[in-house]
Formats: structure tokens, sequence, C-alpha cells
């Protein structure tokens, strides 16, 4: 029987569609859905490095990105996150400032750097002050919204956000292909355009090649247990906490029954806090 087709939001199978050196139409379609670019920059885009990283198992970020120079010299990074990460926008801040810093080395001239742009694609709502799925951030006066410089942007792609009902955007397709669950929904994709038929038929032969399924599986347990040892910290601290202050009240003079209302901790655990 034939295995589930590999979800393209796993990073792995992520970096494997669209982060193909040989190949680079899959990922330039996908780019000229996002990005206002002049057309000579979506000529031979260049993976900048192949490499697949963050693989080894003290990897707690989990990422796998996508970097990309286009021929003009623009600097472009793909990433997608499953999970909500801590501090994800200074994360991004920091990244897209390394990206800038290592355009040049000591001495060269500032006119060297290009510009450089962050595409984060999420399954979780990052952006929760508009219902846009697709937010462009640039540097411009809050007051008369001119432009400082176009030499940092940030594309932030949220995946919960894209309407059920397509709005004719190619990007609107791209985020549908990321988001489809079910073989029958990727086959309808693969009709919009030869790009999306390419992205299809390379997914459903990465799912059948045992090698790739076992490394995006591994990838998705890694995951699942780094989020597991997370959680069992965060409640390790929130009990701890409650703890504390059970302790307080304790000291302050309150019953059993009381410290038990405000902490919602159970009477032998007050107790033994004696």
């Amino acid at each position: 029987m034939r295995k589930p087709v590999l979800s393209p939001r796993n990073d792995l199978v992520f970096k494997l569609l669209f982060g193909d050196e040989k190949d680079t139409s899959i990922l330039t379609a996908f780019l000229k859905s996002v990005l206002d670019l002049p057309a000579e920059d979506y000529h031979e885009v260049m993976i900048v490095d192949p490499h697949l990283k963050g693989e080894a198992p003290d990897d707690k970020q989990g990422i796998l990105d996508v970097k990309v120079k286009t021929p003009t010299g623009k600097i472009i990074d793909i990433e997608i996150q499953i999970v909500e990460q801590p501090q994800m926008r200074e994360r991004v801040v920091f990244y897209l400032a390394r990206m800038v810093t290592e355009q040049i080395g000591k001495g060269e001239d500032y006119r060297n750097i290009k510009r450089s742009i962050n595409i984060l694609i999420t399954d979780y709502v990052q952006i929760a002050e508009n219902r846009s799925y697709h937010n462009c951030y640039r540097l411009y006066d809050q007051k008369t919204g001119s432009e400082f410089t176009d030499l940092l942007e940030v594309n932030t792609l949220e995946l919960p956000k894209l309407p059920q009902e397509e709005d004719g955007t190619a990007l609107w397709d791209w985020l549908e292909f990321l988001n489809a669950r079910k073989e029958e929904e990727l086959m309808k994709l693969a009709e919009k355009s030869p790009q999306l038929e390419k992205a299809v038929s390379r997914l459903v032969a990465l799912s059948d090649d045992e090698q790739t399924r076992l490394r995006a599986e591994s990838r998705e347990k890694l995951q699942r247990d780094i989020r597991a040892r997370e959680y069992a910290a965060a409640e390790k601290g929130r009990e701890e906490e409650r703890h504390a202050i059970a302790r307080n009240l304790l000291n302050l003079g309150l019953s059993v029954d009381e410290i038990v209302r405000a902490t919602g901790l159970l009477p032998d655990a007050i107790r033994t806090l004696h």
C-alpha cells in the first residue's frame, strides 16, 4: 500500500523542494509570487549554501533554510517554522543584520551592500495585528511614510491566515501547496501552472523515496521531542512558581484551603511546604 505524501511543511522536505541547486525553477516561481523585484533578479538565481544544516540531535531550533543570491547580488533567506518560537522577531532581525554584515569585509565600500530579504513562512499566526497572510516590512518613517532604505526587508507568510477561497494570486496557490494535506488537493493545484505541477511531481517522488521519508520522519520526531522537553521544562517552572507562592502565603498565615483556591495545588502538596 502506498504511503501518504510527505508534508511540504516539513523543513527537510521544504529544503529539498525549493533548495535544489541543479534546478531552481520551482524556487524562482515561488520567489516571483512573493517578491516585487526587477525581472533580472529572477534569471539564474543561485543557492548560496546547498548543504543541509540543523540535523544534529542538539539542534534546538530545528531550522533548515534556503539561502539565495540573485544575479544583481540581493540575498534572500527563506525559512519555514511549524511551531512558534520565542523571540522570533528578534531572531529574524539578528539574522537579517548578519546577512548585511557578511557582504562587506574590512575597509570595503558600503556601496557594495545589496538588499537582504527574509521570507518567514509560519504554520502559526506570527503577526496578530492584522489578518493579512502576507506582510512586507522595510524601514519607513511612521509619520510621513517615506522610505529610509530598501536594504532590509522581511516578508511574513502565515499559513493559518490563508483564506479558503483563492484570491487569484500565484502566492495563494503556492501557500495552498504548502498547506495541502491530501494528494487530491495537490493534484488539483498541479493543474494551475507548470511549476506547481513540477513541485507536486517532485514532492511525490520525494515521498516515494524511502531514505527521504525516514529522514523527514526523523526530523519530525526530533522536533516533537524538543517541544516535549520545552513543555516539560515550562511545566516544571510553573510548578516551582506555584510552590513558591504557596510558601509565601503560608508564611502570611493563610489556611491550606485558601492556598488551594489561590494556587490550585493539592492540600497534601501544600502541607509538605511547612
